[in-house]
């Protein structure tokens, strides 16, 4: 009788662990852009990508057109990387199995979304949420390539409701992206209960949002959060050249001088405003941003600039190199710092008048501890490539993902639970 009240209770203890587990799971969120795939020579494509790291991708972008239909942007990158290899030996297009993007991240429980817009691609946004036909379209298009790629759902990278600059419309933009993004949630529910994907494994709807306080004034979040599964807060670009200072680009706490955006100034907007912690990701950047021209003067964290970037040192990233090519290049500043206020790195190289902010180990690290500790849903990575490390510069061969390492340790990602639940 013991021995089966032991037998019981060690059961009872195991299922509680499992439960728990995947209760406590964390959503690591890397975004994988399409161009990506040429890079290096292809050093970073679906049969390199280390899968057990995230719990979704987002496959990055498509674009909407003027009435709402959506296309591919590289439709080469989309075919090889969405469809798989391709059987030359075939006399009508084929792909080889389990070749592609989305084949190889569902063998590790791994879901990928459909990004759609970016920073590039949103000036149709307002025009098709201010239409009902035109959302319809869109709303369709969504279904069509979920069904058609496998996708697991929709992130919408709407840059931003209400940028005049990129066609917003500050007078609607607000209630349109509501109604808009509620079209959208419908519509993929509505595929879900046909497809029997309900549930745990419904179709997941996303987006990301600028964490300007400007741009956080045009979005209603209480509103939104209530049916979009995830809140993906874009916690970058506070700083860059246009900037007056030189100041980070993704600071965890506001900087003692200079624009006050933060990844703790964001987040506790959301809180205020009512957002659950458990509906947001926060962004973590797996790149930097440079500066050149301070004026004559020594560069120095806060002083002012001609906005320029260094595209000398970084000149095939436009002096926004991601983490693997800081690395390379670090030996070349001469004062490799830490902003405590901040908790971010910074360089500067006072022989060639350069600076750069960006994340390390470290930094990325407490970002992860600070999503932990507040109960957020995750984090999001722009982007996902970035800290694929080589074994030299310019070898291909990949050896290890230090940054993403880091948020693995503090934040068990959700596909490690599915994985346990299929087997």
């Amino acid at each position: 009788m013991k021995r089966i009240f032991s037998i019981c209770f060690t059961l009872m203890l195991l299922i509680t662990e499992i439960i728990n587990a995947q209760n406590s799971c964390k959503e690591i969120i890397g975004y994988y852009p399409s161009w990506q795939m040429y890079k290096r020579s292809g050093a970073v494509v679906p049969e390199s990508i280390d899968y057990s790291r995230y719990s979704i991708l987002n496959y990055s972008f498509f674009a909407p057109d003027s009435n709402g239909y959506l296309k591919g942007t590289d439709p080469w990158a989309d075919t090889l990387l969405l469809r798989g290899r391709i059987d030359w030996g075939k006399p009508q297009p084929a792909y080889y199995t389990n070749t592609s993007l989305i084949d190889y991240a569902h063998l590790w429980g791994t879901k990928v979304m459909i990004s759609i817009g970016g920073w590039t691609l949103s000036d149709n946004f307002p025009g098709i949420a201010a239409d009902p036909k035109k959302t319809k379209i869109f709303v369709d298009e969504c279904v069509r390539v979920i069904k058609e790629y496998q996708f697991d759902g929709i992130d919408i990278d709407w840059e931003y409701p209400c940028y005049k600059e990129h066609s917003g419309r500050p007078d609607v933009d607000k209630e349109n992206f509501t109604r808009f993004m509620y079209a959208i949630r419908v519509g993929i529910d509505s595929l879900g209960k046909t497809l029997g994907r309900i549930d745990e494994d419904k179709f997941l709807l996303t987006a990301a949002f600028g964490a300007n306080k400007g741009q956080m004034d045009c979005i209603e979040y209480t509103k939104v959060s209530e049916f979009m599964d995830y809140i993906n807060m874009m916690t970058y670009d506070f700083n860059g050249t246009w900037s007056p200072d030189a100041n980070h680009n993704s600071p965890l706490y506001s900087p003692e001088k200079g624009y006050e955006g933060s990844l703790d100034y964001a987040f506790k907007l959301l809180k205020e405003i009512g957002v659950p912690s458990h509906k947001i990701n926060l962004g973590v950047a797996f790149y930097g941003r440079t500066l050149k021209g301070f004026k004559g003067k020594d560069p120095e964290l806060y002083a002012e600039h001609d906005g320029k970037s260094d595209v000398e040192r970084y000149p095939l990233h436009e002096g926004m190199p991601l983490y693997y090519r800081i690395v390379d290049e670090m030996d070349g500043y001469d004062r490799q710092e830490w902003d405590d206020v901040v908790k971010n790195p910074y360089a500067i190289s006072t022989k060639d008048q350069a600076f750069i902010t960006y994340d390390n180990e470290k930094s990325i690290r407490m970002k992860a501890e600070y999503a932990f500790n507040n109960k957020c849903a995750g984090v999001i990575i722009w982007d996902a490539t970035g800290d694929y490390m080589e074994k030299k510069k310019g070898s291909l061969l990949i050896t290890g993902t230090p940054l993403v390492d880091q948020l693995v340790d503090v934040l068990r990602p959700c596909n490690q639970s599915r994985i346990q639940k299929r087997y």
